[in-house]
C-alpha cells in the first residue's frame, strides 16, 4: 500500500482573499501567468458582475480601489483576461463583462474551499 504524505491547513481569510485565492488557484493549475494587479482586477470583477465595461474600468482605476492608474490599463488587463478565457462578454451586449462561469468562483455567503491536490513521484509531470 502506497503511503501519502498529507498536509492539512486551515486558514480563516477575509472574503476578498478567498475569492482571489480561487482565481489564483485556477490560474496556477492551468499555467496562466497573471500579475498581482490582474488578479486584483479579476477579484474586483467577481464581486461586481455583470458590469458595463466602461464603468468597471473607472471603478478599478478610482482612488478607492486603485488597482490600475488609468481606465485604459484596466481595459488592457480585461482584454488579456478575455483572450485567455477568464472573462466573457455578454453575447447580446458586448460592453457587459463578467468572470467566466466555468471558473466556478464563489463570492456569496460563507465560503469553504476544499481542494485536494496529489503530487506523485512515479509519474512525470508536464
Amino acid at each position: 500500500m502506497a503511503l501519502v504524505n498529507q498536509v492539512q491547513k486551515r486558514v480563516k481569510m477575509p472574503k476578498w482573499d478567498i475569492v482571489k485565492f480561487q482565481i489564483l488557484t485556477h490560474c496556477y493549475v492551468n499555467r496562466i501567468t497573471m500579475s498581482e494587479s490582474d488578479l486584483d482586477c479579476l477579484t474586483l470583477l467577481s464581486f461586481n458582475q455583470p458590469i458595463e465595461l466602461s464603468n468597471f474600468c473607472l471603478d478599478a482605476s478610482s482612488e478607492e480601489d486603485w488597482i490600475f492608474k488609468s481606465p485604459q490599463t484596466v481595459r488592457n488587463s480585461i482584454n488579456k483576461a478575455e483572450k485567455i478565457g477568464l472573462i466573457i462578454k455578454d453575447a447580446s451586449n458586448k460592453k457587459v463583462i463578467m468572470l467566466n462561469p466555468d471558473l466556478k468562483v464563489q463570492t456569496e455567503g460563507t465560503i469553504l474551499l476544499d481542494y485536494k491536490f496529489l503530487g506523485n513521484d512515479t509519474e512525470e509531470s508536464k
